[in-house]
């Protein structure tokens, strides 16, 4: 997908170095955008493998964000994804489908003067009882639902993962924390905004997951499928640790240098054989911290055509993986990057 490989040559090419708290070093570039017509195809990468186990984890992924659910005890089962942030009964700090399900709404006591909140009768308002406390909560993707089949052209259809005070404590606060949907004509299109986004292995998942999403929206409400925008505040590429990181930041204007020069996708694979040739050795444990020689290859690789996706016409709260498949999906081999946490 070219949007994909733009952003990847635009992040190497006109980042900067920064370190951060993983202790893992990147290549940050500042907000990445691109737009990709849904029309023309499922946006799954082919330039490297994404079936499989992959494709899978996105799923139950998704499926758990739409569940609302604040704990990944079933998700264990089916993928690891988020198995390091959790604790062990599987509860998860960091918000996603519980915040877009089930969304705080605090209680007329906490309310400031001024202020306007949903009573305990408004539709998309329930509540439930944790720890012997009521709570309030407020379906953020209900409402997107009946307002798309009662005023399609809103401008209001936003939904949020993000509360600053649970960011401020959150083990990982959310790094796609907002999205909108939009209606032009007939098609549903949708936009995502990212604060934080690994490249080479979480934004892949993330055009996926979300191109994903805005079909199963559409097909709920009667729109075609249009496009999907993506904003990535800090788009990064993960560049290794310890000497191999520190090698990029006395040699990345030396890369940039090189990467200006490429006229042919082919000259990406000789990028990535100086960057071999002169980058120290990565430190045992540390295998594949260095994103850039994969992404290199990536960019040598010429897109294939993309696959379609099928997902069963059935209500929102009672999709499940067996409704959803993928068809007519090929692509390059698969390439390994190591987890940055």
């Amino acid at each position: 997908m070219k949007q994909y490989l733009s952003a990847v040559e635009r992040a190497l090419a006109g980042g900067t170095y920064k370190p951060n708290r993983t202790g893992v070093d990147t290549i940050s570039r500042f907000n990445v955008g691109y737009q990709i017509d849904l029309e023309e195809g499922f946006p799954l990468l082919t330039t490297k493998k994404m079936d499989g186990f992959r494709w899978r984890s996105m799923i139950h992924e998704l499926l758990w964000y739409l569940s609302g659910e604040a704990h990944i005890r079933e998700l264990r089962e089916k993928t690891g994804i988020w198995n390091e942030w959790a604790d062990e009964d599987g509860k998860l700090d960091t918000a996603y489908g519980r915040f877009w399900r089930r969304y705080p709404v605090p209680e007329l006591e906490q309310q400031l003067p001024g202020e306007s909140w949903p009573d305990d009768a408004h539709r998309w308002v329930s509540t439930e009882t944790q720890d012997g406390e009521t709570v309030r909560t407020f379906d953020q993707l209900q409402y997107v639902l009946d307002t798309l089949r009662e005023s399609p052209h809103s401008r209001r259809l936003v939904v949020s993962a993000w509360h600053p005070s649970n960011a401020a404590v959150s083990t990982l606060p959310p790094c796609h924390y907002t999205f909108v949907f939009n209606v032009q004509g007939d098609r549903l299109n949708l936009h995502l905004t990212q604060r934080s986004g690994d490249i080479a292995l979480g934004i892949p998942f993330n055009i996926a997951a979300y191109a994903l999403l805005l079909k199963i929206i559409a097909q709920r409400t009667g729109f075609e499928v249009g496009e999907f925008g993506h904003t990535i505040v800090d788009a990064h590429v993960y560049c290794g640790a310890g000497e191999r990181g520190a090698w990029y930041d006395e040699n990345l204007e030396a890369l940039q240098d090189r990467l200006a020069a490429v006229d042919k996708a082919d000259g990406y694979l000789q990028v990535r054989e100086w960057v071999e040739e002169n980058a120290p050795e990565e430190a045992e444990g540390d295998d594949q911290l260095d994103h850039v020689p994969g992404l290199l290859t990536q960019l040598s690789r010429t897109p294939m055509s993309r696959p379609s996706v099928s997902v069963r016409d059935v209500p929102l709260d009672e999709l499940t993986f067996d409704d959803i498949e993928l068809h007519d999906y090929e692509s390059e081999s698969g390439l390994s990057f190591g987890v940055a946490e």
